[in-house]
């Protein structure tokens, strides 16, 4: 073969070569980079750490109450208070009342019906959370008046005038809350509430 035509040919060769690598080459896959852990001041890959979920604060319970009305004031000193005083079967703490809030602490709600006059006494008895005393002696102490006649220290006592007289009385781990309507002064429920917390159990 005369040396232009073999020139030719091999120029033609070459052409092609390099055309199909440069197809190959840009046909290859690119590679991506992989995520690699975040490393550590020590070297190490980071590692993550769970977030802590907070631990609910138990609710403190309040003890219950296990007497029985006719423990809490008995038959015969309600008569010697008033003999006119029976039970009230239809009796339920109103919502939102102190005598509501005994139930709510599993504690011993009471009330008696004047057949007379329609007078009704409540008489509640509970041992709330140790934790809520305090903050139920401040709120009785701004909302009445002290009552130093219904127990010498340690035992406090206020009452609170309205369309009802209310009583509360703290006692230990006691709580007693009495309302009526009978209720016009301190002294008027001073008998009944010697009664209670003559019959309740030491605290």
């Amino acid at each position: 073969m005369p040396y232009s035509a073999r020139s030719a040919l091999r120029a033609v060769v070459v052409a092609a070569t390099l055309t199909g690598a440069l197809a190959l080459a840009g046909c290859a896959p690119t590679a991506s980079p992989s995520a690699s852990p975040t490393a550590t001041a020590g070297g190490g890959a980071a590692t993550t750490k769970p977030s802590a979920t907070p631990t609910p604060t138990p609710t403190e319970p309040a003890t219950p109450v296990t007497l029985t009305c006719d423990q809490i004031v008995t038959a015969d000193q309600l008569y010697a208070y008033n003999p006119n005083f029976g039970p009230n079967p239809d009796y339920k703490p109103k919502d939102g009342s102190l005598e509501k809030k005994v139930a709510d602490w599993q504690g011993a709600t009471c009330s008696w019906l004047n057949q007379t006059s329609g007078d009704v006494i409540q008489i509640a008895v509970a041992q709330p959370p140790a934790s809520q005393l305090d903050a139920l002696k401040n709120a009785a102490i701004t909302d009445a008046q002290p009552v130093p006649t219904y127990g010498a220290p340690p035992i406090e006592g206020y009452f609170k005038t309205g369309d009802s007289g209310q009583v509360q009385i703290f006692r230990g781990a006691f709580w007693i809350v009495a309302e009526s309507t009978a209720f016009f002064e301190p002294g008027d429920a001073a008998p009944l509430m010697e009664n209670v917390l003559g019959n309740l159990p030491a605290s």
